[in-house]
């Protein structure tokens, strides 16, 4: 289960578009400054924050992004510190290959979240199988089909009209609606507004 509060309320208290809508870009546009009663206040008078409190943020904004939860988080960050490289960008290449978000970039879900239940509801096919699987890792080489009957939807195809340039990595058959991952994406393919050093130092000072 992902997150389920109101989407620009939670952007309002970041500060920042994290899902690249034009409704949302118009919403913080118009209500520049964090949600609820004394918001405008916040807004004037937030301050220096603590590494910890930077550090928290920067978590949350990236678990908002990919729709993730915190004991996936510390899965992804433990993982990461186990592989070669660089823990950070090793983060975000495992969180970027996940099947729910590869959906999303191919434009099966207008949001992760909308790309979350398709996969959950059985409309997607990896190689041929069906697999509803949402944190599946998928590897380099593997197509991702939508299923037949949902190839006329009309949100999904309006979504898929709408989504913008592919990234790199993926590479789509609008004929035959199938994306296929053709590497994995680099630290330079994934384009957030997050700052990943510090979610590493936020797992490093909890383990």
């Amino acid at each position: 289960m992902g997150n389920s509060r109101p989407k620009a309320k939670q952007m309002r208290r970041f500060g920042e578009v994290l899902i690249s809508r034009p409704k949302y870009q118009r919403i913080l546009e118009k209500r520049p400054y964090p949600p609820g009663v004394h918001g405008r206040e916040k807004s004037f008078r937030r301050g220096r924050q603590s590494d910890y409190a930077l550090q928290l943020e920067e978590k949350q904004k990236l678990a908002y992004i990919y729709n993730i939860r915190e004991k996936q988080m510390r899965r992804y960050y433990l993982k990461a510190a186990k592989m070669p490289g660089v823990t950070g960008d090793n983060m975000l290449v495992l969180m970027e290959s996940r099947l729910d978000n590869l959906c999303y970039k191919l434009g099966f879900g207008a949001t992760i979240w909308a790309a979350r239940q398709i996969v959950n509801h059985g409309h997607i096919h990896i190689d041929g199988q069906k697999l509803d699987i949402p944190s599946y890792s998928v590897v380099p080489g593997q197509t991702i089909t939508l299923r037949e009957r949902m190839r006329q939807n009309p949100d999904i195809q309006l979504s898929i009209e709408s989504r913008g340039p592919l990234p790199d990595y993926l590479h789509f058959d609008d004929n035959a609606m199938v994306g296929t991952l053709e590497r994995l994406p680099t630290r330079d393919d994934i384009q957030i507004p997050v700052n990943e050093q510090l979610v590493v130092e936020y797992y490093t000072r909890k383990t």
